[in-house]
């Protein structure tokens, strides 16, 4: 097996074009969570595509010997965008303006099992992140996913608060980074 990754930048149409590889990775990198309703796959994929239809929406994928082993994505966050809605506690009002143009929210972030811990994840964040024009960016991290946390921390992103976003979906670190 190789051990380079190929990585594509894409839209809506490589979302479409590879579901059954981005689902296939979904399944494996949280085999261990799918008995949770909000976990279940096609809530997944109703989100992406959700997602894929969000104005400013970009995605990457990694590759090793032609496999998905990972993918990343997001969108730009509208205008008073409803994303902060689900915070548990008040932040410095001027976090939360969004003017269209100014925080992509990183929604998705995973690796299959066997190809973590092998820095792939950093370069799926790093190109997807170098590849948008907002001034920064977002993304809910759960907080007993330790290791995610701690890349991300290590990446350069600081926490403001706690978010629930949907009443059903668990209570997650919302965290910033300049971009």
């Amino acid at each position: 097996m190789g051990t380079s990754v190929e990585l594509e930048i894409g839209a809506k149409d490589e979302t479409l074009r590879d579901r059954d590889d981005l689902i296939a990775v979904y399944l494996d990198a949280y085999a261990d969570r799918l008995d949770d309703p909000f976990l279940a796959p096609e809530r997944h994929w109703d989100r992406m595509q959700g997602y894929a239809s969000a104005s400013g929406y970009g995605l990457v994928e990694a590759r090793v010997d032609g496999q998905m082993i990972g993918y990343g994505l997001g969108y730009t966050l509208p205008e008073n965008a409803r994303w902060w809605q689900g915070l548990t506690i008040p932040v410095e009002p001027s976090l939360l303006i969004e003017d269209g143009s100014r925080t992509f929210a990183l929604t998705y972030m995973m690796v299959r099992v066997e190809f973590r811990r092998r820095g792939y994840a950093k370069k799926m964040h790093d190109a997807l992140l170098s590849s948008r024009s907002e001034k920064r960016a977002t993304l809910l991290v759960h907080p007993a996913n330790v290791a995610a946390r701690s890349a991300y921390y290590s990446w350069g992103w600081y926490k403001i608060g706690d978010l629930q976003p949907f009443s059903d979906a668990p209570i997650y670190e919302a965290l910033l980074k300049d971009l």
